[in-house]
């Protein structure tokens, strides 16, 4: 044919493979032009396959036979590749009048080229006659005849090479046989070079800079390499989910992966590099011990440490119980009315304390006063969340202007407040008085309440949570009864469900950014749950009498101390303590570089004043060694001196506690390792976490948290860190977090990275602070409005209004897209106000959008700055770098993507990274500034590397990823969303999809139909699904009325499709209900989940079976996850508001029963 004339091939594949045939109509003029028109692959079934399979199994021996015995089944493949042509001819409405031709590459049963034999079945000639249409087939044995190797194509891409390429240009065929072509100035090359399995690790080793194949062991064996062939397919899963301008192409640039046990060395090595011995500079942080069983049992237990936030409440009934027992313990040692579930740090609670005082006096003050020497972090946190908001902090005495007062007690250098007269001038100023109060004093020293505190926030990290270098610790938040529904963060509370059984949840879950979102005042929307659990048990290990003991010891060895000190004539300033001295010395600077020196570091506090804390940790051994550090002149000082002049206790005065605390009986019944071991197990066991099943939470990446990398976290060189060592004290640390910081930088494409923020949300506010600076620095500080996608989470709007931004609020398209049209209106009712948009991506409806690079270009064309929420990150990395495609902050979660575990609800890591432009406005901290990601700004956290010692967890898991696992790990978290979603959409609706019908590592399926036509809703899918033994999707985000799947790339294909058999199931039930098969009201999926209680029951007073409610499915025969439960109440527990562990007789009842 001419070059110029063309013909409409329709080409039908089947090849050696079995399970199915591939048919394409293409149009071409034979030479170099080729257009595919249409395609599609249609798989054999098993009849087929077997036929086939057992053809080639039992052929005979002799070659002579070969070619008849084959040729038996001809008609048989025949028949069904003609059927298959008329199939893709009907769908794809094709008239067969306008195929030129007719190409068959059959199914080949046999080729050996070396007898010049290549049996392949499928008759040209039958199909031609059938069809009426020219058909030519059995290509490999005709080129076999013609002196190839059964690789027909050969001959068309030499002559398309020659016509094509000029220069130079390689063709590989990898088939049975390599045939390899080159073209070099127009001469072309060409020869058959072996089996194609010997070429794979050199074409690997070139293209990927790694080995497939050592020693060509595939080779020899002649069997496929899948490795190979699975980097190839998910190379090309990628191109088809991700838009291709964002992709990177490149390596990252660190090096290969770990091994578990190397790994485990180096951070051993790191770990021992962190040379202190102990430490008493207290400033919020105190040496503790952790009892061995809570270590054990909920530190170094993922049936703890895995679980998700409990957003599922019956799921959760171990952990909420926990929870519970925390805020029943800071109610009775702040003496107020309620108490939160927990909060980043004391100096973000004494933030939000200062916000919330701020929302009660309406927003018509703008003056907080502190009111004594707080802690330097803590003034430092207090600054950056005033000043967006125009509130001044004054010092000392409030004035008519001040809304609120901070009272740290005892103060930073140990003093306790007069309470009294403090908060008496609050009142009379009609100010709010906030106290932060150190929690071990609170067992021996008069309640704040009592002393008419209005607010009472602080740490309970002595309470058994190492310091780990500042964090993560759980603050607590108490206040008064009526000013519960404005309290920030989580509150769990007690209802009831269905059967009436008392059950705990999360109460008042629709305040604050949930619902107000632009209007918030505080972007909370997390907890340090496993840490508060950990403080908990610590005070239910102990019991009132044996905490009592240890802070009188603490206290008692106080004025041991003090008492010494003064006989060696040190003057020591402290006069109500309860175990810091503060000592007046003009050698200060002296004895503080002498304990760093011995590796025992003091507080330097200036030129004329140092100060020493004590803690539980401290021995007579260690203070008779302090009063030995003291003595350089070895003057004779005998213990019997000092004890007949200590001074009295100031808690047996007007300070002391007379009332009893912590007399609920879970502070009094586990005393004993072995009843405390029992009943944490009691309380896991109540629990879905992921040593039980996979949690498929969209936009939370619950991804396994591997056992060696939380190792690092309790080597005694991290854990015991105290934050405000000396550089050289840390190099262990600061080894590690400086490799972290260069590792993210690396992956996510930015110029700098923060590691300060202690959660998400933090981060956000972090990154849009650094927006803010930037502009003022640049004189515009008119910029404040910040233009978020309707889609967005709630703390996106509530961390931009505490920037001081206004919102305005971008509409999304049909396509789940951010509405282009839309956001122009935006930008331009913004005008020279711009600031920043927020932007999740991939998005919060699961797809990659394609416009991500334009978006960014309109904000940056009118002035603005991109803030990308990392929340998604979990999609990108080793794929696409975000501050290399237009967002110039990013937040990334540590706990979701680089495998920090969630802990029930925190701790969690929201490092940050910056474009240059921005990274000098990135948190600073006042002890340190300019170091390790640092900067001269003030904080945002208390620390300065915020949750610095769970880092070895993110550290480790980059490390031993390495550059191709971490990408690898993309690949997969996207396959198995993809997987899942095909699984489930002949089911569930799709919400949203992406290019070629993908989705990034979530998606959305919409329940709201089923909700329409038979009143199954998100939350009957979610709730019978834990009778399947699953933790639910997410409900109802970003899409009210839907589920947002995420399996990450843990979970196995088994996994996987456990899950989805549970999902078809339950939409079985749906259309059982729609046939009437179950009734309308009473069906197991209205009354999920159920409980081992009410199925074994002798009442059964349900119109499906018992097997039918608690057994769905066959392999929950083998493992069954049965709720403690039955459907929570959530309107009850909000209208009955209850936040204190139940009553005693109802305690006893469930101790017993």
């Amino acid at each position: 044919m001419s070059k110029n004339s063309k013909l409409n091939v329709l080409g039908v594949m089947t090849g050696t493979s079995m399970d199915g045939v591939d048919i394409s109509l293409i149009n071409t003029n034979g030479t170099d032009f080729v257009k595919i028109i249409c395609e599609k692959s249609y798989k054999f079934d098993k009849n087929y396959q077997n036929t086939i399979n057992n053809l080639i199994l039992n052929k005979p021996k002799n070659n002579n036979k070969i070619k008849e015995y084959f040729l038996k089944k001809d008609d048989f493949v025949t028949d069904i590749l003609e059927k298959k042509i008329i199939l893709f001819l009907k769908q794809k409405k094709i008239n067969k009048k306008n195929i030129d031709l007719i190409s068959i590459s059959g199914q080949t049963v046999y080729h050996d080229p070396s007898n010049k034999i290549s049996i392949q079945l499928g008759n040209g000639k039958k199909i031609a006659k059938n069809l009426k249409v020219k058909t030519i087939s059995n290509l490999r044995d005709n080129d076999i005849k013609n002196g190839g190797q059964g690789a027909p194509i050969g001959s068309y891409y030499h002559k398309f090479l020659i016509q094509k390429f000029k220069e130079k240009a390689i063709i590989v065929n990898l088939g049975g046989i390599a045939n390899f072509s080159t073209v070099v100035s127009r001469t072309l090359l060409s020869s058959d070079i072996g089996p194609a399995n010997c070429l794979s690790d050199d074409l690997c080793n070139y293209f990927f800079k790694k080995k497939f194949d050592n020693d060509g062991n595939f080779a020899r064996r002649g069997k496929i390499d899948n490795k190979l062939i699975e980097k190839f397919e998910k190379d090309e899963l990628i191109e088809k989910t991700v838009p291709n301008h964002i992709i990177f192409k490149d390596k990252l640039k660190f090096r290969p992966g770990m091994s578990e046990e190397f790994n485990k060395i180096n951070t051993q090595l790191l770990s021992l590099k962190n040379n202190f011995k102990k430490t008493y500079i207290g400033m919020g942080y105190y040496n503790t011990i952790t009892p061995s069983v809570i270590l054990r049992n909920i530190l170094e237990n993922p049936g703890w440490y895995t679980a998700y936030t409990p957003y599922q409440p019956e799921v959760s009934q171990g952990r909420l119980e926990m929870l519970m027992n925390f805020q029943q313990m800071i109610i009775d040692l702040t003496g107020m009315d309620i108490a939160n579930a927990s909060l980043l740090d004391e100096s973000t609670a004494a933030a939000e304390a200062m916000m919330m005082a701020f929302k009660i006096k309406k927003s018509a003050k703008f003056t907080f006063c502190v009111q004594n020497k707080c802690h330097p972090q803590t003034l430092s946190v207090l600054k950056t969340r005033a000043k967006p908001l125009g509130i001044k902090i004054i010092f000392d005495n409030p004035d008519d202007d001040t809304f609120g007062c901070l009272i740290q007690n005892p103060d930073t250098y140990g003093e306790i407040a007069n309470l009294n007269d403090l908060i008496n001038i609050n009142k009379s100023h009609d100010a709010l008085s906030i106290i932060a109060a150190d929690i071990m004093s609170l067992v021996v020293m008069k309640s704040p309440k009592d002393f008419g505190a209005d607010i009472v926030v602080g740490s309970t990290q002595r309470f058994g949570v190492p310091m780990g270098l500042g964090g993560p610790h759980a603050a607590y938040f108490a206040t008064l009864d009526e000013y519960k529904r404005m309290i920030p963060g989580r509150l769990i509370g007690v209802s009831v469900d269905r059967t009436n059984k008392r059950s705990y949840r999360m109460a008042l879950q629709t305040r604050e950014q949930h619902i107000r979102r632009e209007k918030a005042t505080s972007n909370i929307c997390t907890a340090q749950a496993l840490l508060a659990i950990i403080s908990a048990s610590y005070a239910i290990y102990h019991g009132p009498t044996r905490l009592k003991n240890i802070a009188e010891d603490i206290h008692y060895k106080s004025r041991y101390l003090k008492k010494s000190l003064e006989i060696l004539n040190f003057e020591v300033k402290s006069k109500n303590y309860f175990d810091t001295l503060l000592i007046k010395d003009t050698k200060s600077k002296y004895w503080v570089n002498k304990s760093i020196d011995n590796g025992i570091n003091f507080r330097f506090v200036n030129d004329d004043h140092f100060s020493i804390s004590l803690d539980e940790t401290t021995s007579l051994q260690d203070v008779d060694n302090l009063i030995k550090f003291f003595n350089e002149n070895n003057n004779e000082i005998y213990a019997e001196e000092i004890e007949s002049k200590i001074e009295d206790s100031i808690f047996k005065s007007d300070l002391d506690r007379k009332d009893k605390i912590l007399t609920h009986p879970v502070f009094n019944i586990y005393h004993s390792e072995t009843e405390m071991m029992r009943y944490l197990k009691k309380l896991e066991n109540k629990d879905v976490a992921l040593n039980r099943s996979m949690i498929p939470l969209g936009s939370c990446t619950m991804k396994l948290n591997a056992a060696s990398e939380m190792l690092p976290i309790t080597l005694p060189g991290f854990s015991n860190a105290h934050p405000f060592l000396e550089p050289h004290q840390r190099e262990g640390y600061n080894e590690m977090m400086s490799e972290l910081i260069s590792m993210l930088k690396d992956i996510t494409g930015f110029d700098a990275v923060s590691l300060q923020p202690n959660a998400g949300a933090q981060g956000e506010f972090a990154g849009l602070l650094a927006i803010q600076k930037y502009h003022e620095k640049n004189s515009d500080t008119k910029r404040n409005i910040c233009i978020i996608p309707k889609s967005a989470h709630g703390t996106n709007p509530a961390s931009a209004q505490m920037c001081g931004m206004d919102i305005l609020i971008v509409n999304c398209d049909d396509k789940g897209n951010v509405d282009l049209t839309h956001l122009d209106k935006k930008i331009e009712e913004a005008g020279d106000r711009l600031s920043a948009l927020m932007i999740t991506y991939p998005s919060t409806h699961g797809v990659f959008e394609e416009s991500i690079v334009e978006i960014c270009k309109k904000i940056h064309d009118a002035g603005g700055q991109v803030y990308l929420d990392g929340a998604n990150y979990n999609a990108m990395v080793g794929v696409a770098k975000p501050g290399k495609f237009g967002p110039d902050v990013c937040h990334m979660n540590l706990h979701k993507t680089f495998c920090i575990p969630h802990g029930g609800g925190g701790p969690g890591v929201g490092a940050i990274g910056l474009k240059k432009h921005l990274a000098d406005f990135a948190p600073g901290h006042p002890i340190f500034k300019n170091e390790i990601g640092l900067t001269n700004q003030e904080a945002v956290s208390a620390a300065p590397w915020g949750s610095a010692s769970i880092l070895p967890i993110s550290y480790s898991y980059i490390s031993m990823m390495g550059d191709d696992g971490l990408k690898l790990a993309t690949q997969v978290a996207i396959l198995n969303a993809n997987y899942i979603k095909e699984r489930l959409k002949n089911y569930y609706p799709i919400l949203y999809t992406g290019k070629n019908n993908m989705v990034a590592h979530e998606f959305i399926i919409d329940i709201r139909p089923f909700k329409q036509e038979l009143n199954i809703s998100d939350e009957d899918i979610a709730k019978r699904l834990i009778d399947y033994g699953f933790h639910a999707p997410t409900m109802s985000f970003p899409v009210p009325g839907t589920l947002m799947i995420e399996p990450t790339e843990s979970e196995s294909k088994e996994e996987l499709d456990r899950f989805c058999e549970a999902m078809i199931s339950i939409h079985n039930e749906i259309t059982m209900i729609r046939d009437g098969k179950f009734d309308k009201v009473d069906n197991p999926i209205k009354n999920a989940p159920h409980t081992i209680e009410e199925v074994s029951s002798d009442n059964w007073d349900h119109k499906y079976t018992r097997k039918e409610a608690a057994y769905p499915h066959a392999y929950l025969i083998n493992n069954k996850y049965w709720s403690p439960v039955s459907r929570i109440d959530n309107v009850y527990g909000d209208r009955n508001l209850f936040c204190v562990c139940p009553p005693i007789d109802e305690y006893e009842e469930d101790k017993t029963g």
